[in-house]
C-alpha cells in the first residue's frame, strides 16, 4: 500500500504534549519522530505509538525538518508541532486536498493560545505557516530561527485553523525567547550589524510595543494583548542586548577582569 501522508513531528522534552500530539494522527499512512536530544520521557512515550523515531543533537530547525522529510515515505509531508493540534475539520481539509491537488503545498492559518488566551490580534492572525508539503515538490527548508521551505510549484491555503498551544506559561516564554534572541543576535552580529545603543535598544522596543498593541490592534484581546505585546517588546530588547555583548566582547573582558 502506497503511503500518502507522512506526518513529521520534531520534539524536545515534551513528555507532556507528545502522546496527545500523535494520538491526533490517526488519519496518516506514518509517523516520524525526530528527537532533539530529549532528557525527559518524551521517546519513551513516542514508542507507544510509532517505532520511527531518529535522533540528532542539533537544534537547527531547518536542518531538522529536512532531515525528517529524508526519512518520509509518504507523497506528501504533514510538519506538526507538539503543541499543535489539528481540529477534525482541519484534518478532513487536509484529506480532501491531497486527492486531487493542485497546489505543491498547502499553508494552514494558526491560532496562537498564549497563556491560555487565543491571540486574536497583535499580528498573531492568521499567522499562516507552511506545514502540508508534496514530498517531490521540496526542494529545503531554510533560516535558522524563523525557517521556511522552498517549494517549486504554486502553494494554496487552507480555511480551517492548526490551534497552536504556544506560551504556556511565563517561563516557558522568557526560556525560548532566551534561546531565540541568541541566536538571532548571533545572525545579526555576521552580517556586521550597526553598533548596538542605548537609542537603539529603546526605541526597537518602544517600537515593537507600539506595532504590536496599537497598530495591530493588541488592545482589543484585553489583558493578554497588552502582557504580549510587553513581552515582544521585551524580546526585541533581549536581542540587541545580546547583539551589544557580542559586538563589545563582554564574556571575554569579564574573563580578563576576573583574572585580575
Amino acid at each position: 500500500m502506497a503511503v500518502k501522508i507522512s506526518a513529521l513531528i520534531l520534539t524536545k522534552n515534551e513528555e507532556d504534549l507528545i502522546s496527545d500530539a500523535i494520538n491526533q494522527l490517526d488519519f496518516v499512512d506514518e509517523i516520524i519522530v525526530l528527537d532533539q536530544s530529549s532528557q525527559d520521557k518524551t521517546v519513551e512515550r513516542a514508542r507507544k505509538f510509532t517505532d520511527k523515531i531518529a535522533r540528532t543533537t542539533s537544534e537547527d530547525f531547518a536542518k531538522n525538518r529536512n532531515l525528517l522529510a529524508s526519512h518520509a515515505k509518504g507523497e506528501w509531508l504533514l510538519y506538526v508541532d507538539c503543541d499543535e493540534r489539528l481540529t477534525e475539520s482541519l484534518a478532513r481539509e487536509i484529506q480532501d486536498a491531497i486527492k486531487n491537488s493542485k497546489f505543491s503545498a498547502y499553508y494552514i492559518p494558526r491560532q496562537n493560545f498564549l497563556l491560555g488566551k487565543w491571540q486574536k490580534h497583535g499580528g498573531w492572525w492568521p499567522d499562516y505557516v507552511p506545514r502540508l508539503i508534496k514530498r517531490k515538490s521540496l526542494i529545503a527548508w531554510q533560516g535558522k530561527v524563523h525557517e521556511s521551505p522552498k517549494i517549486e510549484g504554486e502553494s494554496g491555503y487552507f480555511k480551517n485553523p492548526l490551534v497552536h498551544l504556544t506560551a504556556r506559561s511565563m517561563s516557558r516564554i522568557l526560556e525560548k525567547s532566551i534561546k531565540w534572541a541568541k541566536i538571532e543576535a548571533q545572525l545579526y552580529h555576521q552580517s556586521t550589524n550597526p553598533k548596538v545603543t542605548i537609542v537603539r535598544i529603546t526605541k526597537g522596543a518602544i517600537s515593537e510595543f507600539i506595532s504590536r498593541y496599537f497598530l495591530k490592534l493588541g488592545f482589543l484581546d484585553g489583558t493578554i494583548g497588552a502582557i504580549s505585546a510587553i513581552y515582544q517588546s521585551l524580546h526585541r530588547a533581549m536581542i540587541f542586548t545580546y547583539l551589544w555583548e557580542l559586538q563589545n566582547d563582554a564574556k571575554q573582558k569579564f574573563a580578563k577582569a576576573k583574572s585580575v
